[in-house]
């Protein structure tokens, strides 16, 4: 977020309007309750996105991501925490603030096939919303925005997919579909859930440069969901990224220094997992990531301390026994991380230097005034 001085905010009341994020998770929990068991499908989750920002959540399958996405579009309530939309608590919302924090943030959704109401038309789909929000009254409005948004993702002409149903078109076509209808509504913060994961390459990378525009020039905040790093890395360049495992956030930084300078194990390892097409730099990369075991531990019985340690290749007792936070990297790193190996690799040292250094000082406090007496006495006549 920008920072802002009094001066500053005087001047540029915009500025300081725009230093509130659009949306803002603090400790968010959420805990499903499943035959008898509680399983922590997210923990304490912190984070925040302002207008024209993005964030990448990445993360293996199960690790939180939707779940965290879901309390941001307020599709589902936190066991605990709070989610707030420009400072407001979503829980706290009149019916107004309610209606307008909806039409304001849109969630696009990972699978086209379930999203889509099978048995409404394409046309019927991207109309609805404008009608209901009054942003297109006529026929022939509607019609031009449908045509305007089934362009926008490059369903063209728009003529031969808007009388179409979702089982006549193919899952790219499906999912492009999706992304205009969460695009209907001109939403100040889009939710992506692995929204491109479908397309060929070539609509891929159309379709995330015209989700870039509407950041770079609308202001539009970005909540981006992926498993693919290299998709993390073109998409948020100049934003920032969030690693997932088990339902906490491991690592969170720039994009930038996430990516080329990874300080958690997890991190790294999820770097190591992407595909390299250079034969020599894929013989060196490690076997499984490095990692110890590639078993995901169940949310039904978490390990104790760190629930990464099991497949850690840095895991020592302290881990087993401690449950870390997210910490500054020591060092310059600017990124945050949840590693006591990392962030306090020798606990003991500093402890061990604190208690010599106080041996030392109540050792020399204790000679200081015998060797003056001593001393003093020598002078005396």
């Amino acid at each position: 977020m920008p920072e802002t001085t009094p001066d500053s905010s005087a001047q540029h009341p915009a500025s300081a309007q725009q230093a509130v994020p659009l949306i803002e998770l603090d400790d968010a929990s959420q805990v499903f309750h499943v035959k008898g068991k509680d399983l922590p499908a997210v923990s304490d989750v912190s984070l925040s996105v302002g207008p024209g920002e993005v964030l990448c959540l990445v993360g293996e399958s199960g690790s939180g991501k939707t779940t965290t996405a879901r309390l941001a579009a307020g599709l589902a309530s936190p066991t605990s925490g709070t989610v707030r939309y420009e400072g407001k608590d979503l829980a706290e919302m009149t019916r107004a603030e309610r209606r307008e924090y909806r039409r304001a943030v849109q969630y696009i959704h990972q699978d086209p096939y379930a999203s889509l109401n099978p048995i409404r038309s394409v046309h019927s789909t991207l109309a609805i919303p404008l009608k209901r929000h009054g942003l297109a009254r006529t026929t022939a409005e509607v019609d031009e925005r449908v045509d305007e948004l089934l362009t926008t993702v490059d369903l063209t002409p728009p003529g031969s997919y808007s009388a179409k149903f979702p089982h006549q078109m193919s899952g790219g076509q499906r999912q492009r579909v999706a992304v205009a209808r969460g695009l209907t509504l001109s939403p100040r913060l889009l939710i992506a859930d692995e929204s491109t994961s479908m397309l060929d390459v070539s609509i891929r990378v159309s379709l995330l440069n015209m989700l870039t525009k509407l950041r770079t020039e609308d202001g539009v905040g970005f909540i981006y969901i992926t498993h693919d790093l290299a998709l993390a890395k073109y998409f948020a360049w100049e934003g920032r990224t969030a690693v997932m495992y088990l339902g906490k956030i491991v690592e969170v930084g720039p994009t930038q220094q996430v990516i080329n300078n990874p300080q958690h194990p997890y991190t790294k390892a999820l770097l190591e997992a992407v595909p390299e097409p250079d034969p020599e730099l894929a013989a060196q990369k490690k076997s499984g990531g490095g990692l110890v075991s590639a078993e995901i531990p169940s949310l039904s019985d978490l390990p104790s301390g760190c629930t990464f340690h099991p497949r850690c290749p840095l895991a020592q007792d302290r881990c087993r026994e401690n449950v870390p936070v997210l910490e500054p990297v020591p060092g310059g790193a600017v990124q945050d991380v949840a590693c006591m190996v990392v962030t306090n690799p020798r606990p003991d040292a500093s402890a061990g230097s604190a208690a010599s250094g106080a041996a030392g000082s109540a050792a020399g406090s204790a000679a200081g005034p015998a060797a003056g007496s001593a001393t003093g006495g020598g002078g005396a006549p």
